[in-house]
Formats: structure tokens, C-alpha cells, sequence
């Protein structure tokens, strides 16, 4: 109600509403915050890891750099607080279709890959968030087998 206020005041005002802030149920504030589960589940980050969490995030849902930054902050707040995946995935699950949710498998597997390869944490951290997304294993394995190889094709091969 207050919002829809404010939006209407914002209107008539001849101001603007800031579109771009990413509120607690944003399913693009849980996507961030699981890549950001992904780049820091190993214990390390590295700028690599970062610099394509950034470049995931502003290409799929087309912000600025400015937003991507802001995005990926309250990513890390909000994976720093959270006590399981279930957070996340439950607004993934109400915002997104089946297409929509692979897609979210896809990033993470992508943050996984960024580092030279996939670890048993990464690997068993997106297999519990693919669950709790409703993308079955062979979609997931799919993905991963899609994924390592273009990570492949980026560095040349290597042994996981």
C-alpha cells in the first residue's frame, strides 16, 4: 500500500522511483546471493570469481555497473546472514519458470567453473539448490557437462 503510494506521488511529482532497488523478496537478490554462496563455498575468493559473478549478474538482468556492484553487496549481507539455501530458492521458485530456474543452475555452475574447475563443495552445494529449484538431475547434469565444457573451450582442457 505504501509503495503504490509513493509510486503515485513519485508520478505526480515528476520524480522518479529508483527501479533498480533490490528488495528482500527480489529474485534477483537470491540468484546474486547463491553465486555468491558458490564463489566463497571453497573458503577463497578471488577477483577472477568476482569479476564474473559481476559480469553474470549485469549481463542476464541487464544493469549497470553501479547496480551490479550494489546487487552483489547485498548478495554478500544477505549469504552472510542466511542459515540454508532455502531463503533463496523459495523466491526463485515463485519468480521464475522452470527455464527461468535452470538458468539459475547454469550461473552457479558457471561461478564454479570461474576458479579452473569444480570442487565436491561447489558441486554438492548446486546439487542442493538444483533440488530445492525443482531442476532434476539430468538437467543438472546436463548443465555442468554444457558449462565444463565451455569452461574448457575458454582455458583448454583440464582433469576435474
Amino acid at each position: 500500500m505504501f509503495r503504490v503510494l509513493s509510486d503515485f506521488i513519485a508520478d505526480i511529482t515528476g520524480g522518479s522511483r529508483d527501479t533498480q532497488a533490490f528488495e528482500e523478496n527480489d529474485y534477483r537478490l537470491a540468484a546474486a546471493a547463491l553465486l555468491v554462496h558458490v564463489m566463497s563455498i571453497d573458503g577463497s575468493v578471488t577477483q577472477v570469481e568476482r569479476e564474473i559473478v559481476q559480469r553474470i549478474l549485469s549481463e542476464r538482468f541487464q544493469l549497470s555497473a553501479a547496480d551490479t556492484e550494489k546487487l552483489v553487496e547485498l548478495a554478500i549481507a544477505k549469504d552472510a546472514e542466511a542459515v540454508d539455501l532455502y531463503a533463496f530458492t523459495s523466491v526463485l521458485n515463485r519468480a521464475l519458470d522452470d527455464e527461468g530456474r535452470r538458468r539459475v543452475v547454469e550461473m552457479m555452475f558457471e561461478v564454479a567453473y570461474a576458479d579452473g574447475g569444480l570442487t565436491e563443495f561447489e558441486d554438492n552445494l548446486v546439487w542442493r539448490a538444483a533440488e530445492l529449484l525443482n531442476v532434476g538431475s539430468r538437467d543438472r547434469v546436463r548443465i555442468r557437462r554444457e558449462v565444463r565444457e565451455e569452461a574448457e573451450g575458454d582455458i583448454g582442457p583440464r582433469s576435474d
